[in-house]
């Protein structure tokens, strides 16, 4: 008779002991439920997954670092054992057994806490993690103490210590680890069993001698805390200048997608709007609208607007279909910047706008649609921020940079969107959406080879700065056929 689920109970196979070094990281299959029909599960290992993701980087870090700090003591403790024994029965040098084994017992309890307590904390900090590097200092001292002291040659089994402490704690903590290790190294001078091994000097090591080991452990011990401290601060440099690319490489990816998005819909209005055109154009010609004033002036406006959505559409799939545009127009710097604020004041019924174009050099360059959008979002923005109050607009040439300088009198930038500018969706605004136009202006800048900065304006509200290399904006003649 076949068995059944209910007839055969489910099994959990046991997890790793917690005295084992080499236990499963939270994505292997540390916990396997399995039946009679031979399926596995891996509940328990998805619910350590879970806590893992709930917590702070920080945090993980910590938990990580202790867990590891268990791991390699469980080693340090077995090749402790196994030295021990070897030179007590193998080498038949007579070593204080009983005493010996009860401080490797005392390190084996400690080591247990230490997983209770990175199996249930939430924070490990940097005190803690010292703590434990602390007892294991003295840990060893006491072993060192026991079997010859500074006669010891596993004396500069210290080193190791070192190397992970410059690993896993700050610079003042490590060097606090290294003074401790030297202080110990002192007192094993001093103070220790000498042990009665054959050919065992008669006396003392000399003081000029254990000055010298000192001087010596000292040495490599800050050798390895410099190295191992600058190979660490450059890879955190490579690690953040490849989570920067990776973030442009989003961001550039979020503007395509946008782009498809865009230009799929202007495509798609296109046509309801040519028909509406040629529908108020009719209406235009009928007699019955042309004979009433209030309809054909109302017929005038709804044409004007439909033009003015044409005219956007069209600016859209030039912006779609390359940032220079579809037919570049060249026209000259000062014209360039005068057309941009006269469009936005016109559009935006800002009549006391006056940007500052004085100086600027008659430099050749190409009408750029993304220069423009990008101006007139940072516009938009500054008048959304301080509504009828237009803002200020200066342009200067500086060592063959455009700077486009533009305040508003708002309440400026908050610190969250500052520390998060270039970012989409990045505004104090609460609408839908709300954070493209800067984001969208950041990325046209980074395209044209220069910046977008964000800051306070002195005396309230917020400046946003606008630097460009003129030779991308400039016009090359073409190349003679």
């Amino acid at each position: 008779m076949p068995a059944t689920r209910d007839a055969v109970p489910l099994m959990r196979l046991a997890r790793h002991p917690p005295w084992w070094p080499w236990r499963a990281t939270p994505g292997g299959s540390d916990a396997v439920d399995t039946d009679a029909g031979g399926a596995e599960r891996s509940d328990a290992v998805a619910g350590d997954d879970a806590d893992s993701a709930a917590l702070a980087p920080e945090e993980q870090a910590g938990r990580s670092n202790l867990m590891q700090l268990v791991q390699l003591r469980w080693l340090a403790v077995a090749g402790q054992l196994l030295t021990v024994l070897a030179v007590h029965f193998g080498l038949g040098i007579r070593l204080p057994l009983p005493s010996m084994l009860a401080l490797l017992a005392a390190l084996s309890l400690f080591n247990l806490a230490s997983w209770l307590r990175a199996s249930v904390a939430r924070h490990v900090g940097q005190h803690e993690l010292l703590a434990g590097l602390l007892v294991d200092l003295a840990g060893l001292t006491a072993l060192l103490g026991l079997s010859g002291g500074i006669n010891n040659p596993f004396l500069f089994i210290y080193l190791p210590q070192v190397a992970v402490s410059a690993m896993l704690l700050r610079q003042g903590h490590v060097w606090a680890l290294v003074a401790a290790d030297c202080l110990a190294i002192m007192l094993l001078a001093q103070w220790h069993r000498t042990l009665a091994w054959p050919d065992a000097p008669e006396q003392r090591l000399s003081l000029h001698y254990a000055g010298g080991l000192l001087l010596c452990f000292a040495v490599c011990a800050t050798l390895v805390v410099l190295a191992i401290g600058r190979f660490g601060r450059n890879l955190r440099r490579r690690d953040a200048r490849l989570a920067a690319l990776r973030q442009r490489a989003a961001e550039e990816d979020h503007i395509v997608r946008m782009g498809l998005l865009a230009s799929g819909a202007a495509h798609e209005l296109g046509t309801p709007l040519a028909t509406l055109s040629v529908i108020l154009g009719d209406w235009a010609r009928m007699a019955p609208f042309a004979g009433e004033p209030e309809l054909r002036d109302d017929i005038v406006q709804m044409q004007a607007q439909v033009q003015r959505c044409k005219t956007i559409i069209s600016g859209i799939l030039m912006s779609a279909g390359d940032t220079r545009g579809d037919a570049p127009a060249p026209t000259t710097l000062y014209d360039f910047l005068a057309d941009v604020a006269d469009d936005w004041c016109l559009r935006q019924g800002q009549a006391g706008f006056s940007p500052n174009l004085d100086g600027l050099p008659e430099v050749p360059i190409i009408a750029d649609t993304g220069l423009r959008q990008m101006i007139t979002n940072v516009l938009d923005n500054a008048l959304e921020a301080a509504p009828g109050q237009a803002p200020d607009l200066d342009a200067q040439c500086v060592d063959g940079q455009l700077q486009l300088r533009v305040r508003d009198r708002g309440p400026g930038f908050s610190d969250a969107t500052l520390a998060n500018l270039g970012r989409p969706y990045n505004s104090s605004k609460t609408r839908p959406g709300s954070g493209l136009g800067l984001f969208l202006s950041v990325n046209v800048a980074r395209k044209l080879g220069g910046n977008l900065v964000a800051g306070q304006r002195g005396g309230g509200g917020a400046e946003v700065t606008i630097t460009l290399p003129l030779a991308a904006l400039a016009a090359t003649p073409e190349a003679p056929r």
